[in-house]
């Protein structure tokens, strides 16, 4: 039994970063499992060391230290071993170049899915290679892996069953940026399977993400995981929390709580406890159960950090 946290450090961690964190940890730990931890660089622009150093010491503070491995993976280190794989879908022919802009992709005519989100429609997927050329010579192609007319579903451990039909809801999907940097679908798939990851638990707003990457665990050869997403923390105002917005960071919350006051307040407010009182992870362990977390966004009291 392992699970993991795989932390984004583009800013300091906020409760809804934390929430996953610690019901991973407690998750995993209530079955008797190991935690991992990796960090997620892939665009090292956005996600400079000094937070991701940010992030490490943060759990080490809040009692939910991983297990390993050592030394932590970090993304940005890992474009040969995500190379591998991507060159396992290109000569099977998956994989073809894109020239689509964002403003093309976000056209009226374009489909969208009910949460707002493009749906590729296909549209260099039958480029020549006369027209590859050609546009290649004005703009350095992303790549996309062509996905098949299939239904690809599975059972949540906490949100149930879900499904999306690959070329209606989602369509073909980025594998690599034309600047050369791997897509999250890509990385986190071979990520996971090469760390022994057995359950990924993380938040709804990547529920969507999971077919695709069900389907690129089956093309890889590679085996899936068990998926358990949360639902998302809101801001008492019903805004969602944001790493740009600073919304409750953990550099504010460890000038003002100790580490138990942040662990049990927020035991607290996803249905652990019945009142905010301090609580260390360990003691969470025994009495935690996916049955008591919320299925749906979770409002922070006002006054609650």
């Amino acid at each position: 039994m392992t699970g993991r946290y795989a932390p984004s450090p583009s800013g300091r961690m906020h409760l809804g970063n934390l929430c996953c964190c610690l019901l991973a940890w407690l998750s995993t730990k209530s079955k008797g499992g190991q935690v991992l931890l990796r960090i997620e660089d892939l665009d090292t622009l956005r996600c400079p060391r000094v937070f991701a150093d940010a992030i490490v010491d943060d759990l080490a503070w809040l009692g939910l230290s991983a297990d390993g491995p050592d030394p932590t993976p970090y993304q940005s280190e890992r474009s040969e071993i995500y190379q591998h794989y991507y060159d396992s879908l290109a000569d099977r022919g998956l994989v073809y170049p894109c020239f689509c802009s964002r403003s093309q992709l976000h056209a009226a005519s374009a489909p969208h899915r009910s949460d707002g989100q493009v749906v590729y429609p296909g549209t260099c997927r039958g480029l020549t290679p006369a027209e590859i050329a050609a546009q290649s010579k004005t703009k350095a192609p992303a790549w996309r892996v062509q996905v098949p007319d299939e239904v690809i579903g599975f059972t949540d451990g906490h949100m149930g069953y879900y499904e999306e039909n690959l070329a209606r809801d989602c369509g073909d999907f980025y594998l690599r940026r034309g600047d050369g940097v791997f897509a999250y679908q890509l990385a986190v798939v071979v990520d996971d399977a090469l760390m022994g990851v057995t359950e990924v638990v993380r938040g709804a707003d990547l529920l969507s993400s999971t077919p695709r990457q069900l389907w690129l665990y089956r093309e890889l050869g590679l085996p899936a995981p068990q998926f358990y997403h949360l639902p998302l923390l809101l801001a008492p105002d019903g805004r969602r929390l944001s790493k740009r917005d600073g919304d409750q960071s953990l550099e504010n919350l460890r000038a003002r709580f100790s580490p138990e006051e942040v662990v049990g307040r927020l035991a607290f407010a996803v249905g652990l406890q019945d009142a905010p009182r301090p609580r260390t992870p360990q003691s969470l362990v025994s009495d935690f159960s996916w049955a008591r977390i919320p299925k749906h966004d979770i409002l922070l009291p006002e006054n609650l950090f």
